[in-house]
């Protein structure tokens, strides 16, 4: 199970046994599969790290048919929270506790193989709640998104230690490489750019993620809707926090998708003063960009040096002006020192001396203020 071609086989062989391996339909795209065949896709999911369980919720969102996925993660302590965000096609109220069992997951004709192994929708669900202190369905519905929220306690599922570090990024042919710390961020940064087709990922605090979800509300909701709306929990996950009437409004719609934050941070979004991260492929495109443009930069500082160099080399073998030309320069210089003149009270007529030296060409202008 551990390369492309043996995940491959096992794909092949679930979906043509499918009609075998399903124990019930639970509908809305969900099932319960047989014992035998839960345990052998659990087994691909075995949750170590926080890393881990990034990984696996934003898959899920993904599988979830999300074009938009927002990862909001805070510490503290030893409590690591992670909330996933998605507009994705929702999950039926009666389906929130069921899609945490050991052998529900979505119908075994929507699994395929991505870069960390086989996956369908919600199939790692199960192996994150045994190992968080909370995991649960905040927030979701049919079509309107989904809101998974995550506490961990980092003593028993551990994580890298740094997680301040955001990570670099090198071009290779047809690939981008992300290097750094393999902390959350370069987690979501390496899923973020292999299904940057299918989803853009944003990533961020409760309070950067609050303020791109508000900004979002607002291009996507006319301001008759945000005001006129009957119920906020008609609206889709995505779009709420936008038709928020007040800071108190907002905190607590915030809070209802797993946001934790202030009534004052919500007041600093309100006054858009907390600005919307990128998403994350955004970011790394535009990184990508700087060090094209540095590397040119620096191509051609380095070509200039060379051609400054070489036109050194031959002015210490030593330049010489024809008199014509040294003749013109002066010529130039006088008419152009006859203005300047005017204006500083000086004599008009000078007589400029052109020299050429090893490193440059030196003008020198005499001048006698007037009598």
């Amino acid at each position: 199970m551990s390369d492309s071609a043996s995940l491959e086989q096992f794909i092949d062989a679930v979906c043509a046994t499918s009609h075998l391996r399903i124990e019930d339909d639970l509908g809305d795209g969900f099932v319960r599969l047989r014992s035998e065949e839960a345990e052998r896709r659990q087994a691909v999911h075995d949750i170590r790290s926080s890393e881990d369980i990034v990984i696996e919720m934003l898959r899920n969102a993904r599988d979830a048919d999300a074009t938009e996925i927002y990862l909001a993660t805070s510490r503290e302590g030893t409590r690591r929270r992670i909330c996933v965000i998605d507009n994705g096609c929702g999950i039926p109220p009666h389906l929130h506790d069921a899609v945490f069992e050991p052998r529900v997951t979505s119908k075994l004709d929507t699994m395929h193989i991505d870069t960390w192994g086989v996956h369908g929708r919600g199939m790692a669900l199960f192996s994150i709640r045994e190992n968080a202190e909370i995991a649960s369905v905040l927030a979701s519905d049919k079509g309107l998104g989904t809101a998974l929220l995550v506490e961990t306690d980092v003593q028993r599922v551990g994580e890298k230690a740094d997680q301040s570090t955001f990570p670099s990024f090198h071009r290779e042919a047809s690939s981008v490489k992300v290097l750094g710390p393999r902390n959350i961020v370069r987690t979501a940064c390496e899923f973020a750019l292999d299904s940057h087709h299918q989803c853009l990922v944003f990533a961020g605090s409760s309070t950067e993620i609050a303020s791109c979800l508000y900004q979002r509300g607002l291009h996507a909701m006319s301001a008759e809707r945000r005001i006129f709306h009957a119920d906020s929990s008609s609206l889709p996950l995505c779009e709420r926090l936008a038709a928020s009437a007040s800071p108190e409004h907002f905190a607590a719609n915030a809070q209802a998708i797993g946001l934790d934050l202030s009534v004052r941070s919500a007041r600093r979004i309100l006054n858009g003063e907390i600005a919307a991260p990128a998403n994350l492929a955004s970011i790394v495109a535009a990184e990508l960009t700087r060090q094209n443009k540095h590397d040119t930069h620096t191509s051609h500082k380095e070509s200039n040096t060379k051609a400054s160099n070489h036109t050194s080399d031959h002015v210490l073998k030593g330049l010489k002006l024809h008199d014509n030309d040294r003749h013109m320069l002066e010529e130039a210089v006088r008419v152009a020192y006859d203005d300047i003149a005017a204006r500083y009270y000086l004599e008009p007529d000078v007589d400029p001396q052109v020299t050429v030296g090893k490193d440059g060409i030196r003008v020198f202008i005499p001048f006698r203020p007037v009598d």
